[in-house]
Protein backbone atom coordinates (compact mmCIF):
# COMPACT_ATOMS: atom_id res chain seq x y z
CA UNK A 1 0.00 0.00 0.00
CA UNK A 2 1.62 3.58 -0.84
CA UNK A 3 1.96 6.32 1.23
CA UNK A 4 -0.32 8.89 1.04
CA UNK A 5 0.80 12.76 0.97
CA UNK A 6 1.60 14.76 4.06
CA UNK A 7 -0.74 17.49 4.84
CA UNK A 8 1.37 20.66 6.30
CA UNK A 9 0.40 22.71 8.44
CA UNK A 10 1.13 25.81 6.30
CA UNK A 11 3.56 26.64 3.47
CA UNK A 12 6.04 28.02 6.00
CA UNK A 13 6.42 24.34 7.38
CA UNK A 14 6.97 23.28 3.70
CA UNK A 15 9.36 25.65 2.83
CA UNK A 16 11.73 25.50 6.38
CA UNK A 17 11.62 21.57 5.37
CA UNK A 18 12.13 21.09 2.21
CA UNK A 19 13.36 24.50 1.06
CA UNK A 20 11.95 23.41 -2.57
CA UNK A 21 13.78 24.46 -5.97
CA UNK A 22 10.60 24.44 -8.21
CA UNK A 23 7.85 26.70 -7.64
CA UNK A 24 4.91 25.13 -5.12
CA UNK A 25 1.26 25.65 -5.37
CA UNK A 26 -0.50 24.80 -1.70
CA UNK A 27 -3.37 23.75 -1.89
CA UNK A 28 -6.20 24.24 1.11
CA UNK A 29 -9.50 21.60 0.56
CA UNK A 30 -11.26 23.12 3.88
CA UNK A 31 -10.86 26.72 2.03
CA UNK A 32 -12.27 25.74 -1.57
CA UNK A 33 -15.56 23.98 0.39
CA UNK A 34 -16.23 26.65 1.97
CA UNK A 35 -16.23 28.88 -1.15
CA UNK A 36 -18.15 26.41 -2.86
CA UNK A 37 -20.69 26.20 0.04
CA UNK A 38 -20.88 29.87 0.11
CA UNK A 39 -21.86 30.18 -3.95
CA UNK A 40 -24.58 27.02 -2.56
CA UNK A 41 -25.72 28.99 0.26
CA UNK A 42 -26.22 32.75 -1.26
CA UNK A 43 -26.65 31.99 -4.87
CA UNK A 44 -30.37 32.08 -5.75
CA UNK A 45 -30.35 29.62 -8.12
CA UNK A 46 -28.49 26.63 -9.46
CA UNK A 47 -24.96 26.64 -9.19
CA UNK A 48 -22.05 25.30 -11.64
CA UNK A 49 -18.34 25.20 -11.59
CA UNK A 50 -16.33 26.44 -14.78
CA UNK A 51 -14.07 23.56 -15.30
CA UNK A 52 -11.46 25.63 -17.08
CA UNK A 53 -10.08 27.87 -13.73
CA UNK A 54 -8.71 25.01 -12.39
CA UNK A 55 -8.89 21.28 -14.03
CA UNK A 56 -6.85 19.35 -11.12
CA UNK A 57 -8.80 16.51 -9.77
CA UNK A 58 -8.25 17.37 -6.46
CA UNK A 59 -10.42 20.65 -7.07
CA UNK A 60 -12.69 18.80 -8.57
CA UNK A 61 -13.54 15.96 -6.42
CA UNK A 62 -13.71 18.63 -2.96
CA UNK A 63 -16.18 21.15 -4.85
CA UNK A 64 -18.62 18.03 -5.67
CA UNK A 65 -17.72 16.67 -2.38
CA UNK A 66 -19.19 19.91 -1.31
CA UNK A 67 -22.55 19.80 -3.03
CA UNK A 68 -21.66 21.23 -6.26
CA UNK A 69 -23.94 19.12 -8.85
CA UNK A 70 -23.16 21.31 -11.98
CA UNK A 71 -20.31 21.83 -14.03
CA UNK A 72 -19.74 24.39 -17.34
CA UNK A 73 -17.33 22.27 -19.77
CA UNK A 74 -15.92 23.69 -22.75
CA UNK A 75 -14.30 20.57 -24.30
CA UNK A 76 -14.61 16.99 -24.74
CA UNK A 77 -11.46 16.68 -22.32
CA UNK A 78 -13.16 18.70 -20.05
CA UNK A 79 -16.11 16.33 -20.54
CA UNK A 80 -14.55 12.82 -19.91
CA UNK A 81 -13.11 14.75 -16.96
CA UNK A 82 -16.10 15.52 -15.03
CA UNK A 83 -17.87 12.33 -16.06
CA UNK A 84 -14.60 10.31 -14.44
CA UNK A 85 -14.39 12.39 -11.33
CA UNK A 86 -17.97 13.39 -10.55
CA UNK A 87 -20.20 10.69 -12.42
CA UNK A 88 -23.55 11.79 -12.49
CA UNK A 89 -23.02 15.33 -12.47
CA UNK A 90 -24.52 17.59 -14.44
CA UNK A 91 -22.28 19.54 -17.61
CA UNK A 92 -23.36 22.98 -19.30
CA UNK A 93 -21.86 23.13 -22.56
CA UNK A 94 -21.63 26.75 -22.80
CA UNK A 95 -18.75 27.05 -25.28
CA UNK A 96 -20.42 28.60 -28.02
CA UNK A 97 -18.36 27.42 -30.77
CA UNK A 98 -18.04 23.70 -31.57
CA UNK A 99 -16.70 21.40 -34.14
CA UNK A 100 -19.10 18.96 -35.20
CA UNK A 101 -17.35 16.04 -33.48
CA UNK A 102 -17.20 18.16 -30.29
CA UNK A 103 -20.78 18.37 -30.69
CA UNK A 104 -21.04 14.51 -30.59
CA UNK A 105 -18.78 13.88 -27.89
CA UNK A 106 -21.33 15.82 -25.63
CA UNK A 107 -24.50 13.95 -27.00
CA UNK A 108 -22.81 10.80 -26.21
CA UNK A 109 -21.90 12.06 -22.70
CA UNK A 110 -25.35 13.73 -21.97
CA UNK A 111 -24.89 16.87 -22.09
CA UNK A 112 -27.92 18.93 -22.25
CA UNK A 113 -27.67 22.09 -21.90
CA UNK A 114 -25.55 24.11 -24.75
CA UNK A 115 -24.94 27.88 -25.29
CA UNK A 116 -25.12 29.51 -29.05
CA UNK A 117 -24.67 33.24 -30.53
CA UNK A 118 -24.31 32.46 -34.00
CA UNK A 119 -26.55 31.47 -36.55
CA UNK A 120 -24.15 28.94 -37.72
CA UNK A 121 -23.94 26.95 -34.45
CA UNK A 122 -27.34 26.78 -34.18
CA UNK A 123 -27.65 24.98 -37.23
CA UNK A 124 -25.34 22.75 -35.82
CA UNK A 125 -26.55 21.75 -32.75
CA UNK A 126 -30.23 21.20 -34.38
CA UNK A 127 -28.54 18.96 -36.82
CA UNK A 128 -26.94 16.55 -33.96
CA UNK A 129 -28.29 17.27 -30.69
CA UNK A 130 -31.99 15.49 -29.92
CA UNK A 131 -34.50 18.53 -29.22
CA UNK A 132 -36.46 16.66 -26.45
CA UNK A 133 -35.76 17.94 -22.77
CA UNK A 134 -32.52 19.91 -24.41
CA UNK A 135 -31.81 23.28 -23.43
CA UNK A 136 -30.38 26.17 -25.71
CA UNK A 137 -29.23 29.27 -24.45
CA UNK A 138 -28.94 32.06 -26.44
CA UNK A 139 -25.75 34.64 -25.15
CA UNK A 140 -25.67 38.28 -25.72
CA UNK A 141 -23.60 41.00 -25.03
CA UNK A 142 -23.81 44.19 -23.84
CA UNK A 143 -21.06 47.15 -23.80
CA UNK A 144 -20.98 46.74 -20.06
CA UNK A 145 -17.43 47.95 -17.98
CA UNK A 146 -16.10 47.23 -14.43
CA UNK A 147 -14.62 43.94 -15.38
CA UNK A 148 -10.48 43.37 -15.89
CA UNK A 149 -11.58 42.10 -19.49
CA UNK A 150 -14.63 41.70 -21.61
CA UNK A 151 -15.69 38.50 -22.93
CA UNK A 152 -18.06 40.13 -25.75
CA UNK A 153 -14.93 40.88 -27.97
CA UNK A 154 -15.44 37.05 -28.50
CA UNK A 155 -18.79 35.72 -27.82
CA UNK A 156 -22.02 37.08 -27.93
CA UNK A 157 -25.02 38.36 -29.99
CA UNK A 158 -26.74 41.37 -29.78
CA UNK A 159 -29.82 41.88 -28.26
CA UNK A 160 -31.75 42.16 -32.16
CA UNK A 161 -30.56 39.00 -33.17
CA UNK A 162 -30.49 37.13 -29.69
CA UNK A 163 -34.59 38.15 -30.17
CA UNK A 164 -34.87 36.29 -33.47
CA UNK A 165 -32.67 33.38 -32.23
CA UNK A 166 -34.42 32.65 -29.26
CA UNK A 167 -38.02 31.95 -31.23
CA UNK A 168 -35.96 30.33 -33.78
CA UNK A 169 -34.88 27.72 -30.70
CA UNK A 170 -38.41 27.29 -29.65
CA UNK A 171 -39.30 26.47 -33.44
CA UNK A 172 -36.74 23.98 -33.56
CA UNK A 173 -38.49 22.15 -30.09
CA UNK A 174 -35.17 23.02 -27.57
CA UNK A 175 -35.87 24.46 -23.79
CA UNK A 176 -35.24 28.59 -24.30
CA UNK A 177 -32.86 30.26 -21.99
CA UNK A 178 -30.61 32.89 -22.28
CA UNK A 179 -26.94 33.50 -20.76
CA UNK A 180 -24.24 36.23 -20.85
CA UNK A 181 -20.99 36.41 -18.88
CA UNK A 182 -20.92 40.28 -17.45
CA UNK A 183 -16.34 39.79 -17.94
CA UNK A 184 -13.79 38.77 -16.21
CA UNK A 185 -13.21 39.82 -12.20
CA UNK A 186 -16.26 41.64 -12.63
CA UNK A 187 -16.51 44.10 -9.35
CA UNK A 188 -18.60 46.02 -10.25
CA UNK A 189 -22.37 44.11 -9.06
CA UNK A 190 -24.43 46.92 -11.85
CA UNK A 191 -22.74 45.13 -14.71
CA UNK A 192 -25.20 42.11 -13.71
CA UNK A 193 -28.16 44.76 -13.17
CA UNK A 194 -27.83 46.30 -16.98
CA UNK A 195 -27.62 42.21 -18.26
CA UNK A 196 -30.70 41.09 -16.28
CA UNK A 197 -33.14 43.71 -17.56
CA UNK A 198 -32.26 43.58 -20.67
CA UNK A 199 -32.53 39.78 -20.76
CA UNK A 200 -36.27 40.38 -19.26
CA UNK A 201 -36.84 42.67 -22.51
CA UNK A 202 -35.34 40.20 -24.94
CA UNK A 203 -37.70 37.58 -23.45
CA UNK A 204 -40.72 39.78 -23.70
CA UNK A 205 -39.44 41.00 -27.27
CA UNK A 206 -39.41 37.59 -28.25
CA UNK A 207 -42.66 36.89 -26.68
CA UNK A 208 -41.11 34.05 -25.73
CA UNK A 209 -40.63 33.01 -21.60
CA UNK A 210 -37.21 31.57 -20.76
CA UNK A 211 -36.61 28.47 -18.86
CA UNK A 212 -33.49 29.81 -17.36
CA UNK A 213 -31.29 32.63 -17.53
CA UNK A 214 -27.67 31.75 -16.63
CA UNK A 215 -25.94 35.03 -15.27
CA UNK A 216 -22.28 33.57 -16.43
CA UNK A 217 -19.49 34.13 -13.98
CA UNK A 218 -17.42 36.89 -13.41
CA UNK A 219 -17.76 36.53 -9.68
CA UNK A 220 -14.40 38.26 -8.38
CA UNK A 221 -11.53 36.76 -6.52
CA UNK A 222 -9.75 38.32 -3.53
CA UNK A 223 -7.01 39.84 -5.28
CA UNK A 224 -5.88 43.58 -3.46
CA UNK A 225 -5.83 43.29 0.08
CA UNK A 226 -8.04 46.28 0.64
CA UNK A 227 -10.93 45.29 -1.65
CA UNK A 228 -12.42 42.27 -0.60
CA UNK A 229 -14.90 41.02 -2.95
CA UNK A 230 -18.59 41.33 -2.63
CA UNK A 231 -20.09 38.31 -3.33
CA UNK A 232 -23.17 38.62 -0.84
CA UNK A 233 -23.91 42.10 -2.45
CA UNK A 234 -23.76 40.20 -5.87
CA UNK A 235 -25.77 37.43 -4.84
CA UNK A 236 -28.74 39.48 -3.45
CA UNK A 237 -28.61 42.19 -6.36
CA UNK A 238 -29.37 39.13 -8.60
CA UNK A 239 -32.08 38.19 -7.18
CA UNK A 240 -33.69 41.22 -6.74
CA UNK A 241 -33.09 42.47 -10.31
CA UNK A 242 -34.36 39.00 -11.71
CA UNK A 243 -37.77 39.13 -9.46
CA UNK A 244 -38.09 42.99 -10.74
CA UNK A 245 -37.45 42.33 -14.34
CA UNK A 246 -39.29 39.47 -14.80
CA UNK A 247 -41.99 39.74 -12.70
CA UNK A 248 -44.37 35.95 -12.70
CA UNK A 249 -42.23 35.14 -15.62
CA UNK A 250 -38.85 34.73 -13.76
CA UNK A 251 -36.67 32.09 -14.79
CA UNK A 252 -34.84 29.51 -12.84
CA UNK A 253 -30.99 31.21 -12.52
CA UNK A 254 -27.66 29.49 -13.04
CA UNK A 255 -24.55 30.78 -12.46
CA UNK A 256 -20.80 29.51 -13.46
CA UNK A 257 -18.19 30.72 -10.93
CA UNK A 258 -14.97 29.56 -11.85
CA UNK A 259 -12.32 32.74 -9.90
CA UNK A 260 -14.64 33.37 -7.65
CA UNK A 261 -14.72 29.62 -6.40
CA UNK A 262 -11.51 28.61 -6.98
CA UNK A 263 -9.06 31.19 -6.73
CA UNK A 264 -8.73 31.23 -2.74
CA UNK A 265 -7.66 27.68 -2.24
CA UNK A 266 -4.20 27.77 -3.89
CA UNK A 267 -1.20 30.18 -2.81
CA UNK A 268 1.99 30.14 -4.63
CA UNK A 269 5.51 29.93 -3.32
CA UNK A 270 8.59 31.02 -6.40
CA UNK A 271 11.94 31.47 -4.91
CA UNK A 272 14.09 34.21 -5.31
CA UNK A 273 17.01 32.81 -7.96
CA UNK A 274 18.59 36.55 -7.54
CA UNK A 275 18.29 40.13 -6.73
CA UNK A 276 20.57 42.04 -9.41
CA UNK A 277 22.28 44.94 -7.98
CA UNK A 278 19.82 45.24 -5.22
CA UNK A 279 16.98 46.17 -7.74
CA UNK A 280 15.33 43.36 -10.07
CA UNK A 281 14.28 40.42 -8.17
CA UNK A 282 13.77 36.96 -10.54
CA UNK A 283 11.67 34.44 -9.70
CA UNK A 284 11.53 31.06 -10.27
CA UNK A 285 7.76 31.27 -11.88
CA UNK A 286 6.48 34.14 -14.03
CA UNK A 287 4.23 34.68 -16.80
CA UNK A 288 5.04 31.72 -18.60
CA UNK A 289 3.87 29.63 -15.72
CA UNK A 290 1.63 30.45 -12.68
CA UNK A 291 1.44 33.95 -13.05
CA UNK A 292 0.07 34.30 -16.85
CA UNK A 293 -2.89 36.35 -15.23
CA UNK A 294 -1.44 39.01 -13.74
CA UNK A 295 0.05 41.25 -17.11
CA UNK A 296 -3.70 40.64 -18.05
CA UNK A 297 -5.77 41.54 -15.16
CA UNK A 298 -3.20 43.27 -12.93
CA UNK A 299 -0.66 41.90 -10.01
CA UNK A 300 -1.90 40.60 -6.69
CA UNK A 301 -0.95 42.44 -4.01
CA UNK A 302 -1.50 39.26 -1.69
CA UNK A 303 2.16 38.60 -1.08
CA UNK A 304 4.04 37.96 1.71
CA UNK A 305 8.18 36.58 1.24
CA UNK A 306 9.14 33.82 3.45
CA UNK A 307 13.01 32.94 4.48
CA UNK A 308 14.32 29.79 3.49
CA UNK A 309 14.17 28.86 7.59
CA UNK A 310 10.03 29.58 7.37
CA UNK A 311 10.23 33.17 8.78
CA UNK A 312 8.19 35.70 7.35
CA UNK A 313 10.04 39.02 6.64
CA UNK A 314 8.69 42.34 8.28
CA UNK A 315 10.96 44.82 6.52
CA UNK A 316 9.45 47.88 5.32
CA UNK A 317 8.22 47.51 1.54
CA UNK A 318 9.80 49.16 -1.53
CA UNK A 319 9.02 48.80 -4.88
CA UNK A 320 10.91 45.84 -7.12
CA UNK A 321 10.99 45.18 -10.95
CA UNK A 322 10.17 41.45 -11.07
CA UNK A 323 10.92 39.59 -13.42
CA UNK A 324 10.35 35.16 -14.61
CA UNK A 325 13.24 32.81 -14.87
CA UNK A 326 13.14 32.82 -19.02
CA UNK A 327 15.53 34.51 -20.93
CA UNK A 328 12.06 36.40 -22.33
CA UNK A 329 11.92 40.01 -21.66
CA UNK A 330 7.99 39.78 -21.54
CA UNK A 331 8.59 37.72 -18.35
CA UNK A 332 8.13 40.35 -16.21
CA UNK A 333 4.97 41.35 -13.70
CA UNK A 334 3.38 44.98 -14.70
CA UNK A 335 4.83 47.67 -13.20
CA UNK A 336 6.55 47.36 -9.48
CA UNK A 337 5.93 45.11 -6.73
CA UNK A 338 6.29 46.08 -2.89
CA UNK A 339 8.11 43.69 -1.16
CA UNK A 340 10.24 43.85 2.14
CA UNK A 341 13.40 45.48 1.83
CA UNK A 342 15.42 42.76 3.80
CA UNK A 343 14.53 40.07 1.48
CA UNK A 344 17.28 37.53 -0.10
CA UNK A 345 18.37 35.35 -2.46
CA UNK A 346 16.95 32.54 -1.85
CA UNK A 347 13.39 33.48 0.02
CA UNK A 348 10.12 32.70 -1.22
CA UNK A 349 7.83 34.96 -2.90
CA UNK A 350 3.99 33.66 -1.61
CA UNK A 351 1.33 34.88 -3.84
CA UNK A 352 -2.12 34.26 -2.05
CA UNK A 353 -5.47 33.58 -3.91
CA UNK A 354 -4.05 31.98 -7.01
CA UNK A 355 -6.54 28.50 -7.51
CA UNK A 356 -7.58 30.05 -10.75
CA UNK A 357 -5.84 30.07 -13.61
CA UNK A 358 -2.50 29.00 -12.31
CA UNK A 359 -1.90 25.37 -13.18
CA UNK A 360 -4.54 26.20 -15.86
CA UNK A 361 -1.78 27.89 -18.07
CA UNK A 362 1.16 27.22 -16.87
CA UNK A 363 3.72 25.86 -19.91
CA UNK A 364 7.08 24.40 -20.16
CA UNK A 365 9.05 27.33 -22.06
CA UNK A 366 12.46 27.52 -21.97
CA UNK A 367 12.67 24.16 -19.98
CA UNK A 368 10.66 25.91 -16.84
CA UNK A 369 7.02 25.14 -15.41
CA UNK A 370 7.49 22.25 -12.86
CA UNK A 371 5.39 22.80 -10.58
CA UNK A 372 4.86 20.65 -7.24
CA UNK A 373 1.45 21.15 -5.57
CA UNK A 374 0.93 20.41 -1.51
CA UNK A 375 -1.50 20.47 0.84
CA UNK A 376 -2.04 22.66 3.91
CA UNK A 377 -4.46 22.85 6.40
CA UNK A 378 -4.30 26.30 6.19
CA UNK A 379 -2.28 29.69 5.07
CA UNK A 380 -1.62 31.69 7.93
CA UNK A 381 1.39 30.82 9.68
Amino acid sequence: MGLSKPIWANPSQYIRTHAPNHPVLFFSPSILQCMARKFIDGFPGLVTYAVKANSDEAVLSNISAAGIGGFDVASPFEMELIARVAPGATMHYNNPVRARSEILTAVRLGVQSYSVDSWSELGKIAELVPATGCEIAVRFKLPVEGAAYDFGDKFGTNAEDCVKMLRRVVELGFDPALTFHPGTQCTDPTAWDTYIRTAAQISKDAGVPIARLNVGGGFPAHRLSQIAPQLDTIFELIDRVTGEAFGDQRPLLVCEPGRGMAAECYSLAACVKAIRDDEHVFLNDGVYGSLTELPLIGNIDRIQVISARGEIRHGEPRGRTVFGPTCDSVDRLPGEVALPGDMVEGDYVVFHGLGAYSTATVTRFNGYGELGVETVSCFAR
